[in-house]
């Protein structure tokens, strides 16, 4: 780690302010800034701390939807009975997604901000190559050891899987991004690698995430977050699904279906062509298994990945018949 210089913002406005500068970086959680700035992926010239800032740490859930401080530890929102009970998707990717000591430190916004896990990413020393260090550069990801890449959303430029739980369930159930006099969809906030890999979120300089909001529905109330890992815990998805389901008064057809792929794309995935496939229809399990195949509609694989274009539809069937037995 090379030295860098400290800031302590004391208001929105000075973090913004100070965000503005070249090379500066927000410190949150710092689970992850601390990890990349390890690995020599990350040199911030200024560390602009924002742990201090108050209004940002609340959880505000009633009839309209949930609001949560971009500062609100993932435990705490896990926890939180609320959002347990007409958010389950989320709580359960939150506690699934890392350890508890990480969940205690890392905060709700600053988990949208987490960088690829791709190992080539991680490895400047061994692997200069990157198009998302070093635009130009190329990626080394491309014909090396691709197991753990991703199948949907690539480009030539990049293959690097998106990591995070907790952005697939917010994608699921429409999540917005507040950031400040501006707000994102979630589903919008993330980008597609194209050309610019190197540019993974709809924020601009100066532009810090104070909060996230999700609106409430009957699909989020009756949802479930699966993850399928190599190992039960501590471990990055080779695919998940957030799935959520509203039933019509017989409490067998789909009024709506929401559902969103992890572990499987550059950025988290809202499956569209799946849901389209099965609203209005009676849940049945051929059904839902042959609609869950249009999840990885346009996937292309690099040889040890391919598993995933199987893998995929199947935790998505498997999401919706779980939650649809719930009903």
């Amino acid at each position: 780690m090379r030295d860098f210089s400290y800031l302590r913002a004391n208001s929105i406005d000075a973090a913004r302010q100070a965000a503005a500068l070249p090379g500066a970086m927000l410190l949150a959680g710092g689970t992850t800034l601390i990890d990349l700035a390890k690995c020599g992926v990350t040199e911030p010239e200024t560390v602009v701390d924002i742990t201090h800032l108050r209004g940002l740490d609340t959880i505000a859930v009633d009839d309209r939807g949930a609001m949560i401080g971009a500062l609100a530890r993932m435990s705490s929102v896990a926890d939180h009975a609320d959002i347990k009970s007409r958010f389950p998707a989320v709580s359960e990717a939150l506690w699934q997604a890392a350890s508890a000591q990480l969940r205690n430190m890392a905060t709700f916004g600053g988990n949208l901000m987490q960088r690829t896990r791709c190992p080539y990413f991680r490895d400047p020393a061994n692997f200069p190559a990157c198009n998302k260090r070093s635009p130009g550069s190329g990626c080394s990801a491309i014909g090396g050891v691709t197991r753990g890449h991703a199948v949907l959303g690539t480009s030539e430029a990049c293959i690097a899987t998106y990591p995070g739980d907790l952005a697939t369930a917010l994608v699921a159930f429409d999540a917005i991004v507040h950031l400040g006099d501006r707000q994102v969809a979630v589903d919008d906030f993330f980008l597609l690698p194209g050309a610019t890999p190197d540019r993974e979120h709809a924020i601009g300089p100066g532009e810090v995430i104070t909060a996230i909001s999700i609106p409430a529905s009957a699909a989020a109330r009756r949802s479930t977050y699966l993850k399928v890992r190599d190992r039960q815990s501590y471990e990055f998805a080779a695919a998940s699904a957030a799935v959520g389901i509203e039933f019509e008064a017989d409490g067998r057809t789909i009024r709506d279906l929401r559902v969103a792929l992890g572990g499987v794309a550059t950025r988290p995935w809202r499956a569209r062509a799946v849901e389209d496939a099965l609203k209005g229809k009676v849940l049945e399990p051929d059904a839902v298994r042959r609609a869950s195949l249009l999840a990885i509609e346009g996937a292309a694989d690099h040889g040890a990945n391919h598993y995933k274009i199987e893998l995929a539809p199947r935790v998505v069937a498997r999401a919706i018949l779980k939650v649809g037995e719930t009903a």
